[in-house]
């Protein structure tokens, strides 16, 4: 069964090789330096560049529907043949937000409630970010669901860097 790979920036090539990835998706600060992994081919590579944040502050990107639609479109196409592996600067907010809205995307049926708990026990650093779920949530037509379920998992443990893991798009999965 193909599964979302989350990690930071500093674990992304070693995490792109033992997955075997075959997408990516970069969400990183403007001006970030990346390298795309050479495992992982340019049209199947999605860099979206947004701060870290929640709301406007100047001389930052605030995530937003320009970002999140694209997004939406990639997960979307892929063909769940291999992983797909997210990725932002610490594996923490950024990149957990957007797995946490590529399995609701992906499995419009399932509860979110479920899908945000599977994502706190696979991390238990995961803060997602508020925003990009808000977006998605309106965007998915969520009604709310995808904000709340994210606001009853809480804050995650504090950490510097995330640990990369694995959250399942399997609807039987916990």
């Amino acid at each position: 069964m193909p599964y979302l790979q989350v990690c930071p920036l500093s674990r992304l090539d070693e995490t792109v090789c033992t997955t075997r990835a075959s997408h990516l998706v970069t969400l990183v600060s403007v001006g970030t330096p990346l390298t795309r992994p050479a495992a992982i081919a340019a049209d199947r590579h999605l860099t979206l560049f947004m701060s870290d944040i929640v709301e406007p502050m100047e001389g930052h990107v605030l995530p937003g529907v320009a970002h999140v639609e694209p997004f939406l479109e990639f997960v979307r196409d892929w063909d769940r043949a291999a992983p797909l592996v997210i990725h932002c600067w610490a594996g923490i907010s950024r990149s957990t937000a957007s797995a946490f809205v590529a399995a609701c995307a992906l499995a419009p049926n399932r509860d979110e409630a479920t899908i945000a708990r599977a994502l706190r026990a696979a991390s238990p650093m995961a803060t997602p970010n508020r925003r990009i779920v808000a977006v998605a949530d309106d965007l998915l037509g969520r009604g709310g669901r995808m904000v709340d379920a994210v606001a009853a998992i809480g804050r995650g443990a504090d950490a510097y860097e995330g640990v990369p893991f694995t959250l399942s798009l399997d609807r039987d999965a916990p």
